[in-house]
């Protein structure tokens, strides 16, 4: 009577840990899926031409393209990227008015005000399209610097110099304003702690990227 007792403890044991298996395979696979309202991510991979990205229109092209290989095609997606000249375009006015929510789901930002305000982009936060981490300083390679060729309010600058590497046609000479997406640089400032506009880039070409931390990445932002 005994025996029959812990064989059937085991057997009761033995089914509760596949079904919390089960659970975790589950959760993994559903965590491979973008949350309905996902619509904010950084791109997990550049055009490989580095700043380079065919101009406004190439960048946006390349976000609906992953958008769309995450699942996420429905939305209409545009760069976070300004463009200096006549006229001038500024990244704040091509991401729509928000709310934007992460791949998981999580709050970025309710509207364009609180975007350039108090926002909640982090590493942890800042997923790319597949639900994954984008490498920050403390990790190998650093990835963090995201390119945005835009002022702090996500404006365009007037400065003289190039700021958005030819206006995102050029992988030589020239340089782009960047962002920190972790929010983190060498120095505890707010240009370091920006994620939108911390330093400039020092060339365009993608091993100029790579040297200061980048990787030819972008945000991406559903505007509907």
């Amino acid at each position: 009577m005994k025996k029959a007792t812990a064989l059937k403890v085991v057997a009761i044991s033995i089914a509760a840990l596949s079904l919390g298996l089960a659970g975790i395979v589950f959760s993994q696979q559903a965590s491979t899926q973008p949350a309905a309202d996902m619509s904010f991510f950084i791109t997990s991979t550049g055009l490989g031409k580095g700043a380079d990205l065919g101009g406004l229109a190439g960048a946006d092209r390349h976000c609906q393209s992953l958008a769309a290989a995450a699942g996420a095609g429905k939305r209409t997606w545009h760069a976070y990227l300004s463009t200096t000249g006549t006229p001038a375009v500024n990244a704040r006015d091509r991401v729509g008015k928000g709310p934007w929510y992460s791949f998981d789901g999580r709050l970025i930002a309710r509207n364009v005000d609180e975007l350039h305000t108090v926002n909640n982009i982090n590493r942890l936060v800042a997923l790319n399209e597949k639900g994954k981490t984008v490498n920050g300083r403390a990790d190998k390679p650093n990835k963090h610097d995201i390119m945005t060729g835009s002022l702090p309010d996500g404006r365009a600058s007037a400065a003289k110099e190039d700021t958005t590497c030819g206006n995102w046609t050029k992988s030589g000479e020239g340089a782009a304003l960047l962002g920190h997406h972790d929010r983190s640089g060498l120095r505890d400032d707010d240009a370091s702690r920006s994620w939108n506009s911390s330093h400039p880039s020092r060339g365009c070409s993608q091993d100029a990227l790579v040297a200061t931390g980048g990787a030819g990445l972008i945000y991406c932002f559903a505007t509907n």
